[in-house]
């Protein structure tokens, strides 16, 4: 795998983590894939503290998707950049489900995973908006962008976020991104460095990625107290100051945003 599909290792790695330990996720597909796939790991990338961030991250996701599926009943969903993730499984909705990755993650899906009448793996690089010609016509789609956003100029989202736009009636997304400070910073210490990524992206401004008709709805809370607090003791305390103090949350951040449609 390139250096960025080696990425996926890193939340795959969290989510079998604290899934053994019982915290946050019940995923026993990320267990099983890490004790067969897992990638030797080294520095910051196998840290339990980024383990802890990436599964409540992910649980976090998980409830969103779960939020918007009780109010969209029909609408597809979209998870973009979807790497070994079993999150088809973890939300367990009866919806029409994309899986969208590069081929090669693809290919490594298909060992552990299979297509249904309404689970489909895609195999593509995102910015090649081609793979929406696949997808049959929903009026509405719910797409999760978990761990991408930064592996994306502006210009590659506002793009892949304008083809969405044009495929369905009513999108709505969620996606995290990295602080520009936090993709500066990345240059010095960041665990996709340890698998070989070196070029991020930053954004500061979520409005900037709003057209015509997407728009920015908000800012969601990417470490929730309540989730935080099934860690204990020292614990709780080391993770609230490196993954949800005031300083970690000028570094990564999570937006939501939606169609509007102008009459």
């Amino acid at each position: 795998m390139d250096s960025v599909n080696k990425t996926l290792y890193i939340p795959l790695y969290g989510k079998a983590y604290v899934s053994q330990k019982g915290l946050f996720l019940n995923d026993k597909m990320a267990e099983e894939i890490w004790e067969k796939e897992g990638f030797p790991l080294k520095g910051k990338a196998k840290s339990k503290w980024l383990a802890y961030y990436m599964g409540i991250r992910s649980a976090v996701f998980d409830r969103w998707l779960k939020e918007q599926l009780a109010v969209q009943h029909d609408a597809a969903v979209l998870h973009l950049g979807c790497g070994m993730d079993s999150r088809v499984l973890r939300v367990a909705a009866d919806n029409s489900w994309y899986d969208v990755d590069f081929p090669e993650v693809i290919g490594e899906r298909k060992r552990y995973f299979s297509e249904t009448e309404t689970y489909h793996m895609l195999a593509s690089d995102v910015r090649n908006s081609d793979w929406l010609v696949e997808i049959p016509k929903h009026k509405q789609a719910i797409v999760v962008m978990e761990g991408i956003s930064m592996y994306l100029s502006h210009e590659e989202l506002k793009d892949l976020m304008t083809a969405l736009c044009g495929q369905f009636e009513q999108v709505t997304v969620l996606m995290d991104c990295y602080s520009e400070m936090a993709a500066k910073l990345s240059k010095y210490k960041n665990p996709v460095k340890e698998v070989g990524v070196t070029k991020v992206y930053g954004l500061d401004e979520p409005k900037l990625l709003e057209s015509e008709g997407f728009i920015f709805v908000g800012e969601e809370a990417m470490t929730p107290q309540a989730l935080v607090e099934q860690l204990q003791g020292i614990e709780r305390k080391i993770f609230q100051k490196l993954y949800a103090g005031r300083f970690s949350q000028g570094l990564y951040r999570l937006y939501q945003y939606k169609t509007q449609r102008i009459s």
